[in-house]
């Protein structure tokens, strides 16, 4: 069944596993969008293309595409820093209202399900960790043992205690953090996550494609990626000593290992984690891209 949008929405959203060509097809909608007399930018709503160091690794938008559509909150945070999606929120927000106020269409584009959702939406995120709090934590978990940590947290929260692996550092740091902030409640019975309201009226399209023509999608760019010099890219990284969240990107310890077939293998599980986001987005009009350029996608978007 052919998709068929008749208003050009104030806010565009696209939403697709990774290798599926969400950029080419942002690209193409800005197109037709000029051609109607709007000036579209693109919003980046993924998690690791925040870092600078990462753009091979994380596949951000080449120069040549920038030069084609401006990208906003690319490549903007120290690859030593922690970042999280309390603090991508208030400016994923803030880009989107200024473009609106300006006159100007945003494109949100995204493979991060939970940064597309904050980016759209108001979401009720927990606080970004005060300036010392998570280093002295992190300092307290290299001297006295992650153990000790949890053990604290059991004592403070049971029940986040119960929800945290005593070997997972990292949830156990932020927990703590939210508890010395005052921020550590139990999950609310029923999640906003999942539902429809947006900020803005958005025209939400998820991007899909057939599953032996995404899985050859993966493995060429992967071989791109080792062509471009990820490996040494990652590398580097590493020696700057990147953060546990820059870390999380997938492949960087796959490269550091050397196994570039598990990096192949991780990446599709990771394209499915983002089916399965994509199928609980809420509104989202889904449109199989397989074996079609992308003009043809964007104008059967934006017809």
């Amino acid at each position: 069944m052919r998709l068929i949008l008749r208003a050009v929405p104030e806010v565009l959203a696209l939403f697709g596993p990774t290798a599926v060509g969400k950029t080419a097809v942002a690209v193409a909608l800005a197109q037709r969008l000029r051609a109607r007399g709007d000036d579209p930018v693109a919003v980046s709503a993924d998690a690791l293309q925040v870092y600078r160091g990462l753009q091979i690794l994380t596949d951000t938008a080449s120069p040549a595409e920038q030069a084609l559509l401006e990208h906003r909150l690319l490549a903007f945070v120290s690859i030593r820093e922690r970042f999280s999606v309390a603090e991508y929120q208030p400016l994923a927000h803030a880009e989107i209202d200024g473009l609106l106020a300006a006159g100007r269409t945003p494109i949100v584009v995204g493979g991060t399900g939970l940064y597309l959702r904050a980016a759209l939406a108001g979401l009720e995120l927990r606080p970004a960790p005060e300036p010392g709090v998570r280093e002295r934590l992190e300092a307290d978990a290299d001297v006295r043992g992650l153990a000790t940590l949890h053990a604290r947290l059991a004592e403070a929260a049971p029940w986040a205690a119960q929800r945290v692996a005593p070997t997972d550092r990292s949830r156990v740091v932020r927990a703590l953090e939210l508890h010395e902030q005052g921020a550590l409640h139990p999950p609310p019975a029923r999640s906003e996550l999942w539902t429809a309201r947006t900020r803005h009226p958005t025209r939400l399209v998820g991007l899909t494609m057939e599953r032996e023509a995404l899985r050859d999608r993966i493995d060429e760019r992967v071989d791109a990626m080792l062509a471009a010099g990820v490996a040494q890219e990652v590398r580097a990284a590493a020696a700057a000593r990147a953060s546990p969240t820059a870390r999380a990107a997938v492949g960087f310890r796959e490269l550091l290992d050397g196994d570039h077939e598990a990096m192949r293998r991780n990446t599709r599980r990771y394209a499915r984690r983002q089916m399965t986001w994509l199928r609980k987005l809420a509104g989202a009009r889904l449109v199989d891209v397989t074996g079609r350029a992308p003009e043809d996608v964007a104008a059967q978007i934006l017809p």
